[in-house]
């Protein structure tokens, strides 16, 4: 499937992987991107890419992502605008961590993590990348069937391209009960789809990054990464952003590839 000229959705596009993402498909001369996020640095984002490239390929959208009527109003938007969205990388994520358990000193009471706080992590994380990625192949199916066309064929060419951030979390890691959990379940929901979806001509995929440097793997501190990180990767630095950007229009544009790509720098973690 060639990008170019299609009309894409990228959701935590303001910063990060999904930052990258939008740049890399618009080097790679995509028609569109509805740059999504909450934060609204997103507007600006969109305005550095647009310099950047010397056209208008990014338009912001800042929203919650977990809210229905706002991922209507994008892809509402963005397809009459730029045309139907056939590219789907719904980016955006958050972090919660903590032990599942803690011991308070003074009482010997256990603490156990917040249901709140899991709730939260699984809303944004899990539930939210699938109904994105569902709201594109559910309109990619609608205009299949308004054209009298059935279950698609391998001559018609792949109709839509979803790619699902993973990450290396899912096989487990200390401190990340609930985000260790939407990624694992992403790998369910993403296998699923998958074997749904190619009946609209609509493929889907997972990257699983390693330790990227984004705001999200800053924010754990400098000590943190050095300490804890960088010693078990075997490329001994963390990965770049743009890195697993090229990795994604990999997939999104090369219809052999499926299943899941593991993108970690190698890293493995301690016992």
């Amino acid at each position: 499937m060639h990008i170019e000229g299609k009309t894409a959705v990228i959701t935590g596009g303001a910063s990060g992987i999904g930052r990258a993402v939008a740049a890399a498909m618009a080097g790679r001369r995509v028609g569109a991107v509805a740059l999504v996020d909450m934060n609204p640095a997103v507007e600006e984002a969109a305005a550095e890419l647009n310099a950047e490239v010397g056209r208008e390929v990014a338009i912001p959208f800042c929203g919650d992502t977990t809210d229905p009527a706002f991922r209507a109003e994008v892809f509402d938007r963005i397809s009459r605008g730029r045309g139907p969205v056939s590219l789907c990388v719904p980016a955006a994520g958050i972090t919660r961590d903590d032990l599942a358990i803690r011991i308070d000193k003074a009482s010997g009471k256990a603490r156990i993590y917040p249901l709140e706080q899991f709730r939260l992590v699984v809303e944004v994380n899990l539930i939210a990348p699938v109904y994105w990625a569902l709201e594109m192949i559910g309109r990619i199916a609608e205009d299949r069937a308004a054209k009298g066309l059935k279950k698609w064929r391998a001559e018609e060419g792949v109709q839509g391209s979803v790619v699902f951030i993973g990450s290396i979390s899912s096989q487990g890691n200390r401190g990340q009960i609930s985000y260790a959990s939407t990624k694992a379940g992403i790998e369910g929901a993403a296998a699923t789809i998958m074997k749904e979806a190619i009946f609209h001509g609509v493929r889907c995929s997972v990257i699983h990054p390693g330790f990227t440097d984004t705001p999200m793997v800053r924010a754990m501190g400098v000590d943190y990464v050095a300490k804890n990180i960088l010693p078990y990767t075997q490329l001994g630095r963390l990965i770049q952003a743009g890195e697993i950007a090229d990795a994604i229009c990999f997939m999104l544009s090369n219809s052999a590839v499926s299943g899941e790509l593991w993108v970690d720098a190698g890293w493995h973690a301690p016992a």
